[in-house]
């Protein structure tokens, strides 16, 4: 019987919906709050501590985290300069390669997110939730071997969940005692915890991905540098651009879109009919480097592909004073990945509308006019079968996961000064080309 129907379940439900009392349960520290990622990208919500204040029990909470079985927690935090934060964003990605392996591959694995109920930024655990249904000693072993491999800081901090006779749920943490191995802390209790108005991970977005100006960007890959002998080569040629440009008399149009989209035809088809220059975004002094920080966690990826905007903004100014620009992909591209990968959740859960984290950057050259190419899912998938491309792994994640791919359509039209002008790239090429230079012609001189 599954444990979310068992009798013991209720009644440990009801326990998690009321409230401490007294004193001495005003007096303590809000709780700490964790975000539980779950199938078809909902978000389930619960408390470390003490309970939040008219939070009423997620019957899922007590399904994962109590018997049969056991869960673990895994988490990382994330706090910090861009040095730390980089250091723990690595860990993070090699946490998640290495308990997808060996013992842990019988397990459940799921995204977890750590968090301050007051929503502030640099209070964030990214992390995982391995639930062992066997509830093997081999499972706990592994863990504990797997932190041991991992003497630097950030430390990966280990919890695992249980409940007691009167059916509570309990958190107890593990401790590292210097040369005498681990030992389990006193339980924390598990409650309830409402879903906070925003994403807890949108406040950190600018630290961690959607980069609000070139010096926040630059200062990631900085950290980069001493395991990554590629990231001084981009910074060097950065930094020979100046710090602020201004466009030319010419018109610069972008044009973005998923892949299979036509972006590329259409994008070199329209440079023809206008006599424009074609620049792409990251730019080719530095697109030979793509692979090798595609394969890095997002605060990485996205420091390259911000730093690869600002190069092909200086080479934008210095063109555009002698004929028009079409821009394969720009700043929106940027953004709009980081912003659907870092967002756990579903549709719901990204940044509403007209939120500051869909803002262009303050230091970055803007163009005149963003155009959005959208195919449907169907016609998209026709068109990469024939391709035979090699993908990155957000690429990949187009193409299996749908939600993600909403996720990043919505952004796209989310975005702000300048936003994004939609238009449906079904039609044949001769008709698309049509679209698309009579909306430059209406928006542009």
């Amino acid at each position: 019987m599954a444990f979310g129907r068992h009798p013991r379940a209720r009644r440990l439900l009801a326990r998690l919906s009321s409230r401490r009392r007294g004193a001495c349960a005003l007096a303590m520290e809000p709780p700490r709050c964790f975000a539980l990622e779950l199938p078809g990208c909902t978000l389930a919500h619960f408390a470390v501590g003490e309970q939040a204040p008219g939070a009423r029990p997620d019957p899922r909470v007590a399904a994962l985290l109590g018997p049969p079985g056991r869960s673990y927690s895994l988490s990382v935090p994330w706090a910090g300069g861009a040095g730390a934060r980089v250091r723990a964003a690595r860990l993070h990605q090699h946490l998640r390669q290495q308990l997808r392996r060996g013992p842990f591959q019988r397990c459940e694995l799921r995204r977890l997110l750590g968090y301050r109920p007051d929503g502030g930024a640099g209070a964030l655990q990214h992390g995982f939730l391995l639930r062992d249904p066997r509830d093997s000693p081999d499972t706990r072993q592994a863990l504990l071997a797997l932190l041991d491999a991992c003497p630097e800081a950030p430390r990966p901090r280990l919890a695992e969940f249980s409940g007691d006779p009167l059916c509570q749920l309990w958190r107890r943490p593990w401790e590292r005692r210097d040369g005498r191995g681990w030992r389990q802390l006193g339980g924390e209790r598990v409650g309830p915890a409402p879903e906070p108005k925003l994403h807890p991970v949108v406040p950190d977005l600018p630290s961690a991905g959607v980069f609000p100006h070139r010096e926040a960007a630059r200062a990631v890959l900085e950290a980069c540098t001493p395991f990554i002998p590629e990231a001084r080569a981009v910074l060097d040629l950065v930094d020979q651009c100046p710090e602020q440009v201004q466009k030319g008399r010419f018109p610069v149009i972008v044009i973005e879109g998923l892949d299979a989209t036509g972006k590329t035809t259409v994008t070199q088809s329209v440079s023809d009919s206008l006599k424009a220059v074609l620049l792409k975004s990251p730019p080719s002094c530095i697109s030979q480097w793509r692979k090798i920080f595609d394969d890095e966690p997002t605060i990485i990826r996205r420091a390259f592909y911000s730093l690869g905007n600002y190069i092909v903004a200086s080479e934008i100014a210095k063109e555009s004073t002698k004929s028009p620009v079409i821009v394969d992909r720009y700043w929106h591209s940027t953004a709009t990945y980081a912003i659907a990968t870092e967002v756990s959740g579903g549709l719901q859960h990204l940044p509403p509308v007209h939120h500051p984290i869909y803002q262009w950057p303050r230091d970055l050259l803007k163009p005149d006019l963003i155009l959005l190419l959208t195919v449907s899912p169907e016609e998209r998938m026709q068109r990469l079968e024939g391709r035979g491309m090699e993908k990155t792994r957000e690429e990949a994640e187009l193409e299996t996961d749908s939600i993600f791919r909403q996720k990043v359509e919505v952004c796209y039209q989310r975005m702000e000064n300048p936003g994004c002008h939609v238009l449906d790239a079904s039609p044949s090429r001769e008709k698309v080309l049509q679209m698309v230079l009579s909306v430059i012609q209406n928006n542009c001189n």
